[in-house]
Order: structure tokens, then C-alpha cells, then sequence
């Protein structure tokens, strides 16, 4: 959609730049807070290294959120570079599978919690297993993945009113940045539990 040399879009940039900082200093909160989850979850584990109930079989399904997640960060990685073309509705288009990738995402990990919770961990071992806690630390992650499927839908409907272009693309481009932050996390998590919960169920 092209601009007059009246459009406001040039004065606005700067605020954008703003909001670029925080998102950066966004991301570096859940870094902090991600990280901080993580080594709280090495403590409890090596707590109950020479618990035999510790030894919780990870849930396949975990693979397949793993290949879901990668998909959704790498296809907006690639809108992220469509927009600044000014290919407004291919990014539109590649947004929405995204979205819809990531809702694949969420009930493949609702899945793998049920089966996890419904393990013999819990049920034997009273709770005092990982189980628990690979739990806790799979719903916080997703909690995060269900934030970033309702920011991708505000991303959607601005990109198809034509909001961004060559110049103002940065919500893309940051929609991209913090799918490949819960890539990081989410391939953090899984190896700390594969480390310390056992092998594949």
C-alpha cells in the first residue's frame, strides 16, 4: 500500500524504536525468568537423583511439539522477510499457518501433560517424582506460546490493514525474535529433562 509524503509513518518510527527496546527488554525478563525455572528444576532433580520414581519416561508427543515450534518460528522468520518486500498478504498468509502450527503445538503439549500426569509417577510415588515438575515448567512454557498466538493475531489483522511495510516491520520481525526465544527455551527444557527424567516413554 503506498504512502503519501503526507503519511505520518516517518514520525512514528522513532516511537517504534521504542517499542523495539522493550521488546528486547522483554525478552530478557523471560530469559531471566525462563533460566531462574530451569536450574530450580536441576536442584529438585538432583534432590531426588537416588529416587527410583524420578526416572519418568518423557512422552513421545514431546518430539513432534519440538518439530511444530521449529516450523512456527522458521515460517515467521520468512514473513518477517516478506514484509520488508512489502508482500503483504504472502506475510499475512505465512502469519496465519504459523498461528495455526502453534495451536497444533499447544494441544500436542496438552497431550503429553495429560499423559505425564497421568504417568505412574504421580499415581506411585505421591508426587515426590519429576513428573511434577517437568509439568509445571511444560505449562509455563506453553502459557507463554498461548501469549504469543494472540500477539500473532493482532500482527495478522495489522498486516492485512496494510500498517506495515519496508520501513515499519519491526512487530514482525519481533513476533519472529520471540518464536525463536521459546525455540531456545522450549530445546533447554527438554534436554534438562531428558537429562535428568529419563528416556523416551
Amino acid at each position: 500500500m503506498p504512502f503519501s509524503s503526507t503519511s505520518p509513518l516517518p514520525s512514528a518510527l522513532p516511537r517504534d524504536r521504542r517499542y523495539e527496546q522493550g521488546g528486547w527488554l522483554l525478552l530478557a525478563s523471560l530469559s531471566m525468568f525462563f533460566i531462574s525455572s530451569v536450574l530450580l528444576y536441576g536442584l529438585y532433580a538432583y534432590g531426588r537423583r537416588d529416587d527410583p520414581l524420578s526416572l519418568v519416561p518423557l512422552p513421545k508427543a514431546f518430539l513432534l511439539s519440538t518439530v511444530l515450534l521449529v516450523v512456527t518460528s522458521g515460517l515467521l522468520h520468512v514473513a518477517s522477510l516478506t514484509i520488508r518486500r512489502e508482500k503483504r498478504w504472502r506475510t499475512a498468509g505465512l502469519i496465519a499457518i504459523s498461528a495455526g502450527v502453534a495451536i497444533g503445538f499447544l494441544l500436542v503439549q496438552f497431550h503429553a501433560m495429560n499423559e505425564t500426569l497421568n504417568g505412574p509417577a504421580l499415581r506411585a510415588g505421591n508426587g515426590k517424582g519429576l513428573a511434577g515438575m517437568v509439568a509445571v515448567l511444560v505449562f509455563l512454557h506453553a502459557l507463554h506460546v498461548a501469549g504469543g498466538i494472540l500477539a500473532l493475531g493482532i500482527v495478522f489483522l495489522r498486516t492485512v490493514l496494510g500498517k506495515y511495510d519496508h520501513e515499519r516491520y519491526w512487530p514482525v520481525r519481533f513476533a519472529a525474535h520471540y518464536w525463536h526465544f521459546l525455540d531456545l527455551v522450549w530445546l533447554c527444557m527438554l534436554a534438562s529433562f531428558w537429562l535428568t527424567a529419563g528416556s523416551w516413554g
